[in-house]
């Protein structure tokens, strides 16, 4: 399951004019809206979309009419392929979720066995499964193995939940072999630990970002090389308390993080670090201020162009974030405008194409493709 809202940043004001936030024209950019053949039409079911390729493969999954949970891609010309990992459940929250996909078209993800069990998988471009679980993963309910990163040498990155519910970092090398992580003074209690940033989080470097839980429920971002070697990241301004802190949420090939804080009042706030360890704050101009609204980018591209949401007033809206930082807003037609509903955007290719999904004003979740 993607992360996604943890952290908020003070908005920092900047006097050089070239780096001010201006809300930029909609109209000139075309937005496609789609559904996975067999996607529900219920509240909480539909279409998800994440990765998109540079040549516009969109990749993600679908949860039906039974609340069981499918993976497809996406061709540009709107030609769907599903697939479901062998032993993935048939029961609701069940089932297969394709979430890292690599040049190669590899795809990472994990699948929720009849016992409610998750476990990593591998699928390769002609469709071949390898199945996978962490040493040391737990074997009930909820626990288990949550891939979500794969780069371009077939290595694969994630979470795992051990048999005390605690989680904890992990690398999966091509060769099979696994290396495991733990965050700076990350807790050790149940729902604590490691997690890891998922589709965008691992560069291909093999560079890794996320965020900790510490024992106070706190936490913390970091940064870990392909080897383990961690780095806390603590925003400026990011608060202390149970609920708030810093997270990484994505990182690009230059080794640049974005991700999002949330400060003493629980407003999310989107930052970048750059790869001296210096941090910049953003917030989109129409951003709220309130409870849990806010900011919270999801990827950054090679460029440093940034995509995520806002939210205001409880309901979402997408924004991409120039490498200029030139910020433009925008909805998807149909998105809902009550609180939960509105605009996803989770991933930004080299082409400035953003991928996301979007929910409706019954609930209702679709995949959606913004072109320049």
């Amino acid at each position: 399951m993607r992360r996604i809202s943890i952290l908020m940043l003070a908005f920092f004001t900047c006097f050089a004019l070239v780096a001010w936030p201006q809300a930029q024209a909609q109209w000139k950019h075309k937005i496609v809206t789609f559904d996975a053949p067999g996607a529900g039409t219920g509240a909480g079911q539909g279409t998800y979309a994440f990765p998109v390729t540079p040549t516009g493969i969109i990749f993600g999954y679908y949860v039906d009419a039974n609340g069981v949970y499918h993976s497809y891609f996406r061709s540009p010309n709107n030609t769907f392929t599903t697939f479901d990992a062998p032993g993935a459940g048939t029961g609701s929250g069940q089932g297969t979720m394709g979430l890292g996909v690599n040049s190669g078209l590899s795809v990472a993800g994990y699948f929720v066995d009849k016992g409610g069990v998750a476990h990593g998988f591998l699928r390769n471009w002609r469709g071949k499964f390898t199945t996978f679980d962490v040493p040391g993963a737990g074997t009930d309910a909820g626990q288990g193995t949550f891939p979500g990163n794969i780069d371009p040498a077939s290595v694969i990155t994630g979470y795992y939940a051990d048999a005390n519910n605690v989680y904890h970092g992990f690398f999966r090398y091509k060769d099979g072999t696994f290396n495991t992580f733990d965050g700076p003074s990350a807790g050790t209690g149940a729902g604590q630990g490691t997690f890891m940033a998922t589709v965008s989080g691992m560069n291909p470097a093999g560079m890794v970002t996320g965020w900790y839980y510490d024992a106070n429920n706190a936490f913390h971002g970091y940064l870990c090389t392909l080897y383990g070697s961690v780095t806390e990241l603590d925003a400026p301004g990011a608060g202390t308390a149970a609920g708030q802190g810093t997270g990484g949420l994505s990182i690009n090939p230059g080794g640049t993080v974005t991700g999002e804080s949330v400060d003493a009042n629980f407003v999310q706030h989107g930052f970048v670090r750059d790869p001296d360890g210096d941090f910049t704050a953003f917030d989109p101009p129409d951003a709220g201020t309130g409870t849990y609204d806010g900011t919270v980018p999801q990827t950054i591209n090679a460029e440093g162009a940034i995509t995520g949401y806002y939210i205001a007033n409880g309901v979402y809206h997408g924004f991409l974030r120039s490498r200029n930082a030139k910020i433009t807003e925008f909805d998807v037609p149909g998105a809902g405008a009550s609180a939960g509903q509105g605009t996803y955007p989770m991933t930004l290719n080299p082409e400035q194409q953003v991928a996301g999904y979007y929910v409706d004003a019954n609930g209702v979740i679709h995949g959606f493709l913004r072109t320049p």
